[in-house]
């Protein structure tokens, strides 16, 4: 049995007619008889009645039938989507870039991705926007971004929208090596609401971070005093390092607070964590590009510690 068969019994079936259908099908109408009667010998059942005027279906061939035309369309179907992802040599994706996301370069090489796809697909338009991650949220609900790489504030994902995390780690209290937070001077974490009355040096309001610290202090009862906000959490800790204040960033990489001159502390009474993941829509990204972009991503970018 082979697909072009399942064509023709359906053609026959629907034409009543064995001429009508090879006119339909472009067929000579005895190879169009003798490819159905190969079909109902592999079936070992009569599908058309051909005793009347027009042809009619059998019992057997009327049970068949609407199995044939599934199986047409599940290969036009295979067919269609083959076409659509050759397209994406000609597609597009619009991608956000949460700010400050370029800081997160020790976890994860964005830019080495996109390079690779850019390889494989080299006539598929990336356009690259940075921004906070409540604006790209909505950019992605109106369809305005098929993929962004934010920042999470809540534990669950926002409405609307799947989530795949990158990154996750512990938030800490960058301070200088003379702060008076630094007593004893072991001392490892601090709790948050000893940060109540010192000026904080953190990411703009928008992002993540921020959303996750504004959070942690409403609910200890009190309003962060925010010194300094800048989108690189580099910055922050350079910031912190001059004494202007407590930087609150990600966990640096070992080594990295000493070499700024800094001395870092885990905050705690909550512990707070910094997130960023991969967001889209429920519905998935709106192009065959998207999608494959997407999965590659997905793939390719996995946070430590979240296998």
């Amino acid at each position: 049995m082979d697909i072009r068969q399942l064509r023709y019994f359906v053609t026959v079936a629907e034409e009543a007619n064995f001429t009508r259908a090879a006119a339909r099908l472009h067929l000579a109408q005895p190879g169009l008889s003798a490819q159905v009667r190969q079909l109902e010998r592999e079936l070992g059942h009569p599908l058309l009645d051909r005793s009347g005027r027009s042809v009619t279906l059998t019992e057997v061939g009327a049970a068949v039938l609407p199995y044939a035309r599934a199986a047409l369309s599940a290969v036009e179907a295979v067919r269609q989507t083959a076409e659509e992802f050759t397209g994406l040599l000609r597609g597009q994706v619009t991608l956000g870039l949460v700010a400050g996301a370029a800081a997160a370069a020790h976890e994860f090489d964005l830019a080495a991705v996109l390079a690779g796809f850019h390889e494989e697909h080299p006539r598929v338009e990336i356009a690259l926007t940075e921004d906070t991650s409540e604006r790209m949220l909505t950019a992605l609900h109106r369809g305005e971004l098929d993929i962004a790489v934010i920042g999470l504030a809540d534990d669950e994902p926002p409405r609307g929208v799947c989530v795949h995390v990158l990154v996750d780690e512990p938030l800490v209290a960058a301070v200088a090596p003379d702060d008076p937070a630094l007593n004893p001077p072991d001392r490892t974490s601090i709790a948050l609401a000893e940060l109540r009355e010192r000026p904080l040096i953190s990411l703009p309001r928008g992002t993540g971070l921020r959303g996750v610290l504004d959070r942690a202090c409403a609910l200890a009862g009190f309003r962060p005093r925010i010194a300094f906000e800048a989108a690189a959490p580099l910055f922050l800790a350079q910031l912190a390092a001059r004494g202007l204040g407590v930087a609150v960033i990600p966990a640096l990489p070992a080594g990295a607070a000493e070499a700024h001159g800094l001395r870092t502390l885990e905050i705690t009474e909550p512990r707070l964590r910094g997130r960023v993941a991969l967001a889209w829509r429920t519905d998935g990204p709106s192009s065959p590009a998207a999608t494959v972009l997407l999965d590659l991503l997905r793939t390719t970018l996995t946070a430590p510690g979240t296998d």
